[in-house]
Order: C-alpha cells, then sequence, then structure tokens
C-alpha cells in the first residue's frame, strides 16, 4: 500500500496536530498521502485533493476523530472495498477502536501485509415519490424516519418482503444494521446485535401502542416504509444522522441489504465485548 488517504476532523487542533505527523510519517515510508483540499490547508500543504480524486487512488484509509467522520467516509469509499483504520483520539469509539497509542504499529502492519478487518454490511436506501426515484444512497450505521419538532405522532405502514408487518404510530422508525444497532436504536430501547450478524433492527421511536417492540429480521429482507399520514407536518428521512431528505404522504421508503460492506481495520489487542464493556461502562458500580 503506497497511497493512504487521511480524513480528520479539520477544526479540532489535535486531529490537525496528528495528520501533520501522520502525513510526515508516511513520507518518510515513502508512501503518498491522500489529503483533502479543506484539511490541507490546516495542515500547512500547499494543495489538497477532491474526494473523487481520494476515493479513486486510496489502497488504504486513516480516519482520526470519531465513529460519525467515520461514518461519512464509509459512505464516501462505499464499493471500493478500501480498508478503513479509525483512530479515536478522545474516549474508545465503536467503529474508531484504534487508540492514538496503537496507530503507528498498527499501521505498519498495514503496510507490510494486508490488515485484519471485519466486513460490515451496510443498507441500500431508495426513496420514490409517485412512482419516480427520489432518492438513492447507502449506509452503514442507520436509516430514520421522524418527525418535525410538533408533537403529533406520524403514521407508516411498513412491509416486509411485500408482507404487511403492520402501521407504526409514533415518533418515528430506525432501520438499523447490525453495526448501527448501539447508535440511535439502542437509545431508542432497541438491542445490541454483534456487528457480523446477517441481519436488520426496526426500532419504533416512542411509539403510540407499548406493545411495538423493536423487531430483528433476516438480512435479506425488503423493508418498505409508506408514509401514510403526516398530519400537515414535516416528516424526515434521515441516513446515518448526516444526508436528510424531506418527504411528503404517500413516499416510500425500501430498505434492503447492499451489495458492498465496510472493511474496517481491527486492533488484534482488542475485541468487541471489550469495547461494550468499556463504552457502556459495564461492571462498574
Amino acid at each position: 500500500m503506497t497511497q493512504v488517504a487521511i480524513f480528520a476532523k479539520v477544526h479540532d487542533p489535535r486531529c490537525q496536530g496528528v495528520a501533520s505527523e501522520l502525513i510526515a510519517w508516511l513520507q518518510e515510508r515513502r508512501c503518498l498521502p491522500l489529503v483533502q483540499e479543506h484539511l490541507a490547508r490546516h495542515v500547512g500543504l500547499a494543495e489538497g485533493l477532491t474526494d473523487t480524486e481520494i476515493r479513486d487512488r486510496a489502497e488504504l484509509v486513516v480516519v482520526l476523530g470519531g465513529d460519525g467522520t467515520l461514518i461519512s467516509v464509509a459512505r464516501l469509499f462505499s464499493g471500493r472495498g478500501v480498508p478503513i483504520l479509525g483512530v479515536n483520539l478522545g474516549s474508545l469509539g465503536f467503529l474508531t477502536e484504534i487508540t492514538l497509542d496503537e496507530l503507528y504499529p498498527v499501521l505498519e502492519q498495514c503496510l507490510i501485509a494486508p490488515p485484519a478487518v471485519t466486513a460490515r454490511m451496510m443498507l441500500e436506501v431508495v426513496v420514490t415519490r409517485t412512482g419516480d426515484e427520489l432518492y438513492r444512497g447507502e449506509v452503514l450505521n442507520d436509516v430514520v424516519i421522524n418527525k418535525g419538532a410538533i408533537a403529533r405522532i406520524i403514521e407508516l405502514e411498513a412491509r416486509v418482503n411485500g408482507q404487511f408487518l403492520t402501521t407504526f404510530k409514533a415518533d418515528g422508525l430506525i432501520i438499523s444494521t447490525p453495526t448501527g444497532s448501539t447508535g440511535y436504536s439502542l437509545s431508542a430501547g432497541g438491542p445490541i446485535v454483534q456487528p457480523l450478524m446477517g441481519c436488520v433492527v426496526i426500532t419504533p421511536i416512542c411509539p403510540h401502542t407499548l406493545t411495538n417492540r423493536p423487531l430483528v429480521i433476516s438480512d435479506q429482507s425488503v423493508i418498505r416504509i409508506v408514509v401514510k399520514s403526516s398530519f400537515d407536518e414535516k416528516v424526515y428521512l434521515t441516513l446515518d444522522g448526516q444526508v436528510g431528505v424531506e418527504l411528503q404522504e404517500g413516499d416510500t421508503i425500501a430498505v434492503c441489504r447492499a451489495q458492498t460492506t465496510t472493511p474496517l481495520v481491527t486492533s488484534r489487542d482488542r475485541d468487541y465485548f471489550s469495547i461494550l464493556r468499556t463504552k457502556l461502562k459495564w461492571g462498574e458500580r
């Protein structure tokens, strides 16, 4: 691997400092750092590259920051199969599981041999309105349908593989991957799912009917949600908490497993359960 992409929170001084050190470290090893234009300005490089140029050329991606930064990079590299090494500069992340102390030893191994990765499933989302495709994209974490600020519920008709599931009357609905099960879905009462399981989690947000509980279904399923009634309120579709689409009554959201996966570089010294214990403070009084 000779071309390594670097993504970081550009307004975080610590990320800027680590990015500068990482660029020098790579150059010493005759690797070419691929740096975004806006990050290049913060680390003193004469010029940077566009996201498209980086996406087409990178053989390895290093993300400096939290899980949110990594999720946006995962969508950018969707379909490329490029390993993503997430480095958390704060507390340990569910996705950015490599600590700063581990960065260079892990990166050294990546330059010598193919890194150990876990292939995380993604979801493909297609929004249609009166039969026309309005939006198509992929997510690593979750798809969320929720209402605006007014405290009225919305009605969402759900079908799985063409079979009627129910009409959720709720503040919204979360459809998450196993990776996303520890995100918004967990906050809404959903289960924690091991990230390599083949399933999808459907979690209603504050359902009017208390017996509407989170549901785990096969990742071979096709989920279709129709916005049945919004009571003239605005309803939004949010992908990975970062991309938004305003919905109208009658819009259909189809969700299924994407053909592509996100390969995340893993730590050889840490397993998923140790991350759960650390992040969720299990065993602490």
